[in-house]
């Protein structure tokens, strides 16, 4: 039962990756191809799941949105953890002063969600894919700090490394050889869950226009253009919203399952 989770997860990051990967090989129509003539098409053929208000086929833009939505997660989540993961290591390392500082600087960051730093960014260098990358990445950096630093605490008391500090292993030597293999597998557990978080944050901020512009699909935006056509066509907003919620659900069940699976604590008490 443990590992249903897991392998649901894994199914559903499938299809959302399958679909990301199609889609630079194949898609049915031009996905930025406005055809008025096929203006709120019903699902059938040729366009499969439609078409939306400008003509242009929906199942295109979904294979094409799935490109934005692993890259924007890819790259955030990846700059969260590169400067959140050592902070946190650095923290519950190291202790005193330098441990207050970084969590509290943490705390600072933690307060200002993703949307905020993304609007206060696109003020600045107007909106795009990589603001909102940005923005979800420095928002999810507290996150990994946290989670590394508890991790590094627990590790600091065991046995093995009052052992290795005995023998003169220190500093980096001894976050690479001793805390990281021992808290990496946390780290992945996070890394999934904030991947889940960070598309449902892109698709937020590209609804909201503060993401990818104009000359991409994402589902956002998909979202934005269909709400004209909720109460005559909802099938409109039907087929992004349930492209985010798989997504959303896969990575998070993924992680849910990552976690079952390599707690020690919680292979324990099953």
């Amino acid at each position: 039962m443990r590992r249903l989770q897991l392998n649901v997860g894994i199914g559903l990051t499938t299809v959302v990756v399958a679909m990301a990967l199609l889609s630079f090989v194949w898609t049915p129509f031009d996905p930025l191809q406005v055809v008025p003539a096929d203006k709120l098409a019903a699902p059938g053929w040729p366009h499969i799941l439609g078409a939306d208000g400008f003509g242009i086929d929906i199942l295109s833009q979904l294979l094409v949105g799935a490109r934005s939505a692993l890259l924007v997660g890819i790259v955030s989540v990846a700059l969260a953890a590169v400067v959140g993961v050592p902070l946190g290591i650095i923290a519950g390392q190291n202790g005193g002063w330098l441990d207050e500082l970084i969590s509290r600087l943490a705390d600072i960051v933690f307060a200002f969600p993703a949307l905020l730093l993304a609007i206060l960014l696109a003020a600045v260098y107007g909106g795009s894919t990589w603001t909102a990358m940005v923005a979800i990445g420095v928002a999810t950096i507290p996150a990994f700090a946290r989670t590394s630093r508890a991790a590094t605490l627990e590790v600091m008391a065991a046995d093995y490394i009052l052992a290795a500090r005995a023998c003169g292993t220190r500093g980096a030597k001894l976050a690479l050889k001793h805390i990281w293999p021992n808290i990496a597998a946390l780290v992945w557990i996070q890394a999934s869950v904030g991947f889940a978080m960070a598309i449902l944050a892109e698709a937020a901020l590209a609804y909201l226009g503060l993401g990818t512009p104009r000359g991409t699909p994402t589902w956002g935006a998909m979202l934005r253009d269909a709400q004209g056509y909720i109460f005559t066509d909802p099938l409109q907003a039907l087929w992004p919203g349930l492209a985010i919620a798989i997504a959303v659900l896969g990575f998070n069940l993924l992680g849910d399952g990552l976690r079952d699976v390599l707690d020690p604590k919680l292979r324990e008490a099953r």
